[in-house]
C-alpha cells in the first residue's frame, strides 16, 4: 500500500506499524512526492548546524486546510535535531507587536506559512550566519512534479525492508 499524505502523527505512524508488525505486505507513506522537496528537506537538514538562524517560509494553495504544511513541519523538526545535535539554540527573534508575527517555533526553527490563490506549494529555507545567508526554495508551479516519485513509490514499495517506511528519501539514497 502507498499511503500519499503529510498528515499523519507520530501516534498514527505508531499504530501503522503496529497494524503492519506482522504482515508480508508493506505499506509506504510518503508526505510529499516531489523528488525536489525531498531533497530540499535534505539540503535544509545538512545546512542548519553551520547557521546561527534558521527560518523556513511555505506557501500554498488558497484550499489548503492545515498550516504549516507536513512539509513545514517535517523540515523544522529535521533541521532542530540537527541543530540541537549540534549544540545549538533557537535564536532570539525579537518582540511580537501581533501574535503570530513572528510565526511559529517548531523545534526552535521558525515556520511561516501562506495560503494563497495562484500557488500551488512552494518552501523557503533561510538560514543566516554572520555576513551571510543561504537560501533553499523549492517551488511546486503543477501537480505533475509529483508524478516522477508516486511512480518510484509504486515500484518500489513491494520491495521495501520494513513492513512501514516513511518517506521518499528511503528509495532515493538520501
Amino acid at each position: 500500500m502507498v499511503i500519499g499524505t503529510s498528515g499523519y502523527s507520530a501516534e498514527r505512524i505508531a499504530a501503522l506499524r503496529e497494524e503492519w508488525a506482522s504482515s508480508d505486505l508493506r505499506c509506504f507513506v510518503v508526505p510529499n512526492f516531489s523528488i525536489g522537496a525531498v531533497l530540499m528537506m535534505r539540503f535544509a537538514e545538512q545546512a542548519a548546524p553551520f547557521f546561527d538562524s534558521a527560518e523556513i517560509v511555505e506557501m500554498h494553495h488558497h484550499d489548503k486546510p492545515d498550516a504549516p504544511s507536513g512539509t513545514a513541519l517535517n523540515t523544522a523538526a529535521r533541521m532542530g535535531a540537527a541543530r540541537a545535535a549540534a549544540g545549538i539554540d533557537a535564536h532570539p527573534r525579537g518582540i511580537e507587536l501581533e501574535e503570530g508575527a513572528l510565526g511559529a517555533e517548531i523545534a526552535g526553527v521558525a515556520v511561516h506559512s501562506m495560503r494563497t490563490h495562484g500557488s500551488v506549494a512552494h518552501q523557503e529555507v533561510v538560514l543566516g550566519g554572520a555576513g551571510q545567508y543561504l537560501t533553499i526554495r523549492h517551488d511546486t508551479t503543477d501537480y505533475e512534479a509529483f508524478t516522477p516519485g508516486l511512480l518510484l513509490a509504486l515500484k518500489s514499495v513491494g520491495s521495501l525492508d520494513s513492513p512501514v517506511t516513511i518517506g521518499l528519501e528511503s528509495v532515493l539514497g538520501l
